[in-house]
C-alpha cells in the first residue's frame, strides 16, 4: 500500500506494507508513479520526500511477481522509473533498515538522501540471474565510481551506510533520517519553487536523455534475464528458503 500525506507544499509519500519489508508490486509502483506525476503537475509543491514503513525503506521488487510473464513495456516499474528520471519536484529519500534493488536504485534518482547506520544496502540482480536496473548501471558509476559500482553490482554483496556514504549514493548519516529529509523539504519549500524546479532541470537536462536510453536498454536484458534458466533457478532457491 502507498500512503500520501500533503504538509503544506510537501507531499509525503509513505511505502506501507510493513509485512514483506515494503516489497513493491506493480499496483504499488503504478500508485507512486501516478502521485509523483501529480506533485510535478501541482505548481505548488516544493518537494517529495519518500520513505518507508516499520523500519525499512523497501526489500526491493516482490520476486513473486517475477514469476508471471511481462514485457519491459506493461511493467508499472519501467514506468516509475522514467517518471522519476524526468519530474523537476526535488525528490528526498529517508532510508533505514533494508534497502534492496530498486530500493537502493531509485536513489541515485533522488536530489537528497538521508539513512541512519542501521541500514543495509544491497543490489542482488546478479544474484538472482538479473542484471542491473535504475539506470544503475550508469548512475552508480558517475556517483560511486567504477570500482566501486563494479563491486556492488557485480558481487552482489551487502554494504552499510558508511560504504554508501562513502560512494556518495546518501548525502549523511542521520540518526533520524525522516526527520532530516523533512527538514531539507523545508528548507527547499521555503526557496521560490518554480526557481528550484528551473535550477533542477538545468542540473539534470544533461543526463536526461542518456538515463532515459539506459533505463531502455536495461529493461531490455532484464526481462530477457527473467527467462533464462540462471534466474529460474535463483528463484527457485529463492522461494524454496522462504517456504
Amino acid at each position: 500500500m502507498i500512503r500520501l500525506e500533503h504538509k503544506g507544499p510537501i507531499l509525503e509519500i509513505l511505502i506501507d506494507r510493513p509485512e514483506r519489508r515494503n516489497a513493491l508490486t506493480d499496483a504499488m509502483y503504478r500508485e507512486i508513479d501516478q502521485a509523483l506525476q501529480a506533485a510535478d503537475a501541482d505548481p505548488a509543491c516544493a518537494a517529495i520526500i519518500l520513505h518507508g514503513a516499520g523500519g525499512h525503506f523497501t526489500a526491493g521488487n516482490d520476486l513473486a511477481e517475477f514469476q508471471v510473464p511481462h514485457s519491459s513495456r506493461d511493467v508499472g516499474s519501467i514506468a516509475f522509473l522514467h517518471t522519476l528520471a524526468s519530474i523537476n519536484v526535488p525528490i528526498i529519500a529517508a532510508v533505514q533498515g533494508q534497502a534492496v534493488g530498486v530500493g537502493v536504485t531509485l536513489l541515485a534518482h533522488c536530489d537528497a538522501v538521508y539513512a541512519d547506520r542501521s541500514t543495509i544496502f544491497r543490489l542482488p540482480f546478479v544474484s538472482l540471474g538479473l542484471c542491473p536496473e535504475g539506470a544503475s548501471s550508469y548512475l552508480l558509476s558517475r556517483l560511486a565510481g567504477p570500482r566501486r559500482a563494479a563491486r556492488w553490482l557485480l558481487q552482489a554483496q551487502p554494504f552499510d551506510a558508511e560504504e554508501a556514504l562513502a560512494g556518495q549514493l546518501i548525502n549523511d548519516i542521520q540518526d533520524d533520517p525522516l526527520a532530516a529529509a523533512r527538514a531539507y523539504a523545508q528548507a527547499l519549500a521555503a526557496q521560490p519553487v518554480q526557481a528550484v524546479r528551473a535550477s533542477k532541470q538545468l542540473l539534470r537536462a544533461p543526463d536526461r536523455d542518456t538515463i532515459h536510453q539506459v533505463l531502455d536498454a536495461e529493461a531490455a536484458v532484464f526481462f530477457e534475464r527473467l527467462k533464462s534458466a540462471e534466474a529460474q533457478a535463483a528463484f527457485q532457491r529463492f522461494f524454496a528458503r522462504k517456504g
